[in-house]
C-alpha cells in the first residue's frame, strides 16, 4: 500500500499572514510539521502543497533549501490541488495534513496508517475528541478522485475531504478509536491567531524538540492553565 502526505501550505492567511514561516523553537511552523510528518510508519513521501501564487514563492524556496518536495496547485480550489499533486505519485492513500498544525500527532497517524493496510477502506473517521490540531485525515486516492467530481460545492473545494463527511453513505469507512491520552476537547494546539501563536511558542520553547510526543504536549498544556488560556477564547472559523 503507498501512501503519501500532503500538507496543504499558503502565505496568505486571513487571519495570522505568513504563519506557517513564523519561527517555533530552533526553526519554524512549517519545519515542525514536515518533521513530524516524516515520523509517521507506513508513509512513502512527505508532500507541501501551496499555490502557484508568487506570495507562496516563499514558501517553494523554503522546500528547496531544505529538500522537502514541493507541488504548486490552485490557490483556492485546494480539492484540485491535492489531486493534481497526487496524481504525480499514483498512491494508494492520501494523508491529508495541515501547516498551522505544527504538533500534529504523527504516532497516532502512524496507527492510523496501519489501521487502514489492514482494512483498506475508502476512509478513517476518528472516534474521540482530541485537540484541535493533532489530528490527521487518511482517504484513499480512488475516494479523493470521486469528491473531486461529485464535489460542486465551494466548502467542498476549499475542505478537501468535506464531502465524504456531508455524504458518508457513498464511502466505506473505518473507524480508529483514538487513545483516552488523546481526548482533551478544550486544548487548542494550532495556529490561525496571534494568540494560538503565543501557545504554539511557548510550547516549543519548553521542550525544545520538534518530535516530542503529542501526549506530553497535552500534558504540559493540562499543567499549565497558564499557556492552555492563552488561546482558550479562540473560535474556530466555521465551514460555510
Amino acid at each position: 500500500m503507498k501512501t503519501i502526505v500532503i500538507i496543504q501550505a499558503r502565505i496568505g492567511s486571513t487571519r495570522l499572514r505568513g504563519k506557517i514561516l513564523k519561527p517555533v523553537g530552533d526553526s519554524n511552523v512549517l519545519m515542525y510539521v514536515t518533521r513530524r510528518c516524516s515520523q509517521i510508519k507506513g508513509v512513502q513521501e512527505v508532500i507541501v502543497a501551496t499555490t502557484s501564487m508568487p506570495q507562496d514563492d516563499a514558501i517553494a524556496t523554503w522546500c528547496l533549501e531544505n529538500n522537502i518536495r514541493c507541488f504548486r496547485g490552485s490557490e483556492n480550489d485546494v480539492l484540485s490541488r491535492f489531486v493534481d499533486c497526487a496524481k504525480e505519485y499514483e498512491p494508494d492513500y492520501v494523508m491529508r495534513v495541515t501547516s498551522d498544525c505544527p504538533f500534529v500527532d504523527y504516532e497516532m497517524a502512524s496507527e492510523i496508517v496501519e489501521l487502514m493496510t489492514n482494512e483498506k477502506k475508502d476512509i478513517v473517521l476518528i472516534d474521540g475528541e482530541q485537540p484541535r490540531g493533532l489530528a490527521v485525515e487518511l482517504i484513499s486516492y480512488q475516494a479523493l478522485l470521486h469528491i473531486n467530481v461529485a464535489g460542486k460545492e465551494e466548502r467542498h473545494r476549499e475542505h478537501v475531504t468535506y464531502y465524504a463527511y456531508e455524504f458518508e453513505n457513498e464511502f466505506e469507512a473505518v473507524i480508529y478509536k483514538a487513545p483516552t491520552n488523546r481526548n482533551a476537547p478544550h486544548l487548542r494546539i494550532t495556529l490561525d491567531t496571534e494568540e494560538d501563536y503565543a501557545l504554539i511558542y511557548n510550547v516549543a520553547k519548553h521542550f525544545n524538540n520538534p518530535l516530542v510526543s503529542s501526549v506530553d504536549v497535552i500534558q504540559y498544556l493540562n499543567d499549565h492553565p497558564e499557556v492552555a488560556n492563552l488561546n482558550a477564547h479562540i473560535e474556530q472559523k466555521p465551514v460555510i
